[in-house]
């Protein structure tokens, strides 16, 4: 076969050359069974056999950025959010502190903030909390920016919550549900999640919409009859008994954990060894503080509430006295009453302490506002009667003459930096000063064979001196009563 050969000539040669049976064949072959004439005209385009079953790729339908800046925004998909605040006391700076600290709140969740307004009122409006005519303005302030969600600077009821939705056609949070929404994103520990989750069911409680379904009657139950009698529960009113149900299953068991840590908290007891919490604002330093007190490796980030869970480290003066440093959760203004509730426990931690340090962000623009509202907070867990030191934290960025304000109102209190170490010596001599010392002081010759006496002295007292006789141990120490009287044998005559 050439290729000057006709279409018809080729038809011809084959019925020649190849028997019937094998014509079919012979017409599989590429050079023989396809002519343009006839078959360009019918199929089109001809692919092979293995292109023809090939996926092929339509070029033109790909969306994917290929900026991984981009690309990495949109996986996160982050919520677009307008803040609003009503300003009802102190000053203009206070309510625009007030809405930069939600702004942080608000960035620490994940969401990127659009605007912010502030409107003045002498109380919230209690239909739409900023009152109609502002709700619709904050509508054009939504579609002008994109927004699809509204985060308000205060706590709404649930006819605020949905009126204010009504009106601006975006979800509509406020700060409290905010808070609980970073605090359920940073608990890590089963205690905290279990804390955090009893806390959303509270707040969700009243919260709770229904829609179509959700508001018919489920079926009566009556007896004996065909289960129709009476009107039955609404569908929602099913879900609130179950959300009353699972909240008193998880107080029942956070008391179970709780007991855990009681446990803990007498075996400290039962050794004397006294005990310092950390509290203080979030992100004022009370983890950064920790780690340099102890080297406890503890999360520390430039974010609020980025430690949730109480971390209990041991620690020594430099007198040689043991002690425990537990660090507590951060607070913030108007912290909701229902984490303060679900997280009663853990903050036991403070009301039980010997002493406080009360840590305090010295480059924050009011840190007097920090020290009020979480003084607030130890009042209402019932700490008020325990040794307080304030600790103005990040003394190297601090503006000079607020340190020295700071100083000059807070009696008892100290300038530290917990990252370039400055103030801390004096920070833990001051410790050393403040906890409470054992009351008797005892003279005791312990001979060599009662090794136990000597380190429970150390362990549980304060030794005064030290000293390696012949006899023993000569031991000059300040402990507590059930351990003066163990030592009490060994006081030497002369003493």
């Amino acid at each position: 076969m050439t290729s000057s050969s006709s279409p018809s000539q080729d038809t011809k040669r084959l019925a020649h050359t190849y028997p019937e049976g094998l014509r079919a064949d012979a017409l599989m072959e590429e050079d023989v069974a396809w002519s343009h004439e006839i078959d360009g005209e019918r199929d089109g385009d001809q692919f092979d056999r293995s292109e023809r079953a090939a996926l092929r790729r339509v070029v033109g339908l790909s969306t994917e950025l290929e900026d991984v800046t981009e690309v990495e925004y949109r996986q996160l998909r982050l919520e677009r959010v307008v803040l609003v605040g009503v300003w009802t006391t102190g000053t203009a700076q206070d309510a625009e502190n007030s809405l930069a600290e939600l702004a942080a709140l608000a960035e620490t969740a994940g969401a990127l903030v659009l605007d912010g307004v502030i409107q003045r009122r002498d109380k919230p409006d209690a239909a739409t909390y900023i009152g109609s005519g502002k709700a619709a303005e904050l509508r054009d302030i939504v579609l002008e920016t994109g927004a699809d969600t509204v985060i308000c600077d205060g706590e709404l009821s649930p006819g605020q919550l949905i009126q204010l939705e009504d009106v601006v056609k975006v979800k509509v949070i406020d700060r409290t549900a905010l808070i609980l929404d970073i605090f359920a994103q940073h608990a890590k520990s089963r205690e905290g999640k279990a804390q955090v989750a009893l806390a959303q069911m509270q707040y969700m409680l009243p919260r709770l919409r229904g829609w179509g379904q959700s508001l018919s009657r489920q079926m009566g139950g009556g007896r004996g009859g065909l289960a129709t009698r009476g009107p039955g529960e609404t569908k929602i009113e099913t879900d609130r008994r179950r959300i009353r149900e699972k909240m008193a299953k998880m107080r029942r068991e956070i008391a179970d954990m709780k007991t855990g840590r009681e446990v803990k908290r007498q075996e400290r007891r039962r050794n004397k060894v006294p005990s310092v919490a950390i509290a203080g604002y979030t992100n004022a330093g009370k983890s950064s503080l920790l780690n340099r007190l102890t080297g406890a490796g503890v999360l520390v980030e430039n974010a609020l509430f980025a430690t949730l869970d109480p971390t209990v480290r041991r620690a020594e003066t430099p007198g040689g006295r043991l002690y425990t440093l537990a660090d507590t959760v951060g607070f913030v203004r108007h912290l909701p009453h229902h984490l303060v509730e679900a997280f009663r426990s853990t903050m036991e931690e403070v009301g039980d302490s010997d002493l406080i340090l009360h840590v305090v962000d010295g480059s924050h623009p009011t840190p007097e506002e920090q020290l009020a509202a979480v003084r607030e907070v130890i009042r209402d867990v019932g700490a008020t009667g325990v040794p307080e030191i304030v600790v103005i934290n990040k003394a190297d960025a601090a503006d000079p003459l607020v340190l020295q304000r700071l100083l000059r109102v807070e009696k008892r209190s100290i300038a530290v930096s917990a990252r370039t170490g400055q103030g801390i010596a004096e920070l833990l001599a001051l410790i050393d000063d403040e906890l409470p010392r054992p009351a008797v002081e005892v003279v005791a010759l312990v001979p060599y064979t009662h090794g136990k006496l000597v380190a429970r002295a150390h362990a549980e007292g304060e030794v005064l001196s030290e000293e390696h006789t012949a006899e023993g141990t000569l031991l000059k120490v300040r402990v507590h009563e059930e351990l003066a009287a163990d030592l009490g044998p060994y006081t030497p005559v002369s003493a």
